[in-house]
């Protein structure tokens, strides 16, 4: 796609979902960092996350991390949403923060903590019910540390029964997202350890159940964009979690580590088709920001995401299919790394100005006194999570 009115277009409609966790006190085991005016409860985290949206123009959601965001009526929570001009998206359930699930939620060899979490995963439903919100959301930490400990046979016949109860329980516009991860918090087997495992139990499902990629969640030299086009091809991609890594699951913010890798990513959805609203992908960010300050690090990925966005849609398609037929290696690649080269940031600024924001959403940000107001106002701002 080489008109740039298209190519604006295309950036305006793309949507990146923010994570409410990325908003509050977050750290490693080591240590948490207090910051300034972080959020002190779910409504402050939907108030900076409308803050990243008034500044980027297309971030209109936000996730929510069930029970970190709990709160006593989630339709006023909603309603704020609306008021502040987003919306909420992915819900996602807590299954491995409590006592009970040492050794695994759904897959725990034990019925009673096994119904405990399928009861919370049923619960999240209802709040998509009475959010509006379209995507469950479900990452498992289950896994075991040691050969012997369970039955990896047993643990899968688990993880597909409660699957199989929560995707029974989906409305019609509503959908299942399955993420995996290679290791951490078990070491020796994840229940969900990687995209295959996913995409059969997603098949097993249905159609309303789908792959959530999670860029950081991979060994080290794993072609992500060939699981991407896999997947889009058989309409099982479902969505990102967006974010980067050096060494494992680091949470860092999206295209620092491998800018190159994130481009090729968004390649495959470009030549796929993955942009058009058909194809139900979902951009999600999750990342925690450690050292960093939380709304300037959100609106940076944003950004770095339409960057990424902006070089694949300048690749050209037509000419990128005719060096592939003819077997012109070095003539193909060229023309993914013209593409890499350009500089889309006077693009992405003129996309910005049609849209009536300002073409520098960070400078713009520092500008608004956003963030000495909320330094004011919030006063022992709350961790990311429950117990972090």
């Amino acid at each position: 796609m080489n008109d740039h009115s298209a190519v604006r277009a295309a950036l305006r409609a793309q949507h990146i979902e923010t994570p409410s966790w990325a908003y509050g006190n977050s750290g490693t085991r080591f240590k948490v960092f207090a910051q300034e005016g972080v959020p002190r409860n779910a409504y402050e985290k939907v108030d900076d996350a409308a803050t990243v949206h008034r500044f980027t123009g297309v971030a209109p959601t936000v996730a929510l991390h069930i029970p970190w965001d709990a709160v006593a009526d989630y339709g006023d929570l909603a309603r704020h949403a609306r008021d502040r001009g987003v919306g909420i998206g992915a819900i996602n359930p807590n299954v491995f923060q409590e006592d009970d699930y040492r050794l695994g939620s759904v897959c725990h060899p034990d019925q009673a903590v096994r119904r405990k979490a399928l009861d919370h995963l049923l619960e999240c439903v209802d709040i998509m019910d009475v959010t509006g919100s379209a995507d469950l959301s479900l990452w498992f930490a289950d896994g075991t540390n040691y050969p012997g400990q369970d039955s990896i046979a047993d643990r899968q016949s688990r993880l597909s029964e409660a699957l199989r109860a929560v995707y029974a329980r989906l409305g019609p516009a509503q959908r299942m997202l399955l993420e995996y991860k290679l290791f951490e918090p078990a070491f020796y087997t994840m229940d969900v350890p990687d995209w295959g495992t996913s995409y059969a139990h997603c098949v097993d499902l249905g159609p309303s159940a789908r792959v959530l990629v999670d860029t950081g969640h991979h060994a080290p030299g794993t072609n992500i964009e060939f699981i991407v086009a896999f997947l889009l091809g058989r309409s099982r991609l479902g969505g990102f979690h967006f974010n980067s890594r050096f060494y494992a699951d680091d949470d860092l913010m999206v295209g620092a580590a491998d800018p190159y890798q994130l481009f090729r990513i968004m390649v495959e959805i470009v030549l796929g088709g993955g942009l058009e609203p058909a194809a139900g992908i979902a951009f999600m960010l999750d990342q925690c920001h450690n050292i960093e300050p939380k709304i300037p690090a959100l609106i940076r990925s944003v950004m770095n995401v339409q960057e990424a966005t902006a070089k694949a849609l300048l690749v050209d398609a037509a000419a990128l299919r005719g060096f592939q037929a003819s077997g012109d290696v070095l003539a193909a690649n060229a023309v993914l790394t013209d593409a890499f080269a350009t500089d889309v940031r006077p693009l992405l600024a003129s996309a910005r100005e049609d849209m009536g924001i300002d073409p520098d959403p960070i400078a713009a940000y520092k500008r608004s006194g956003y963030f000495e107001k909320i330094c004011a106002e919030r006063v022992g701002g709350a961790a990311a999570g429950w117990g972090a």
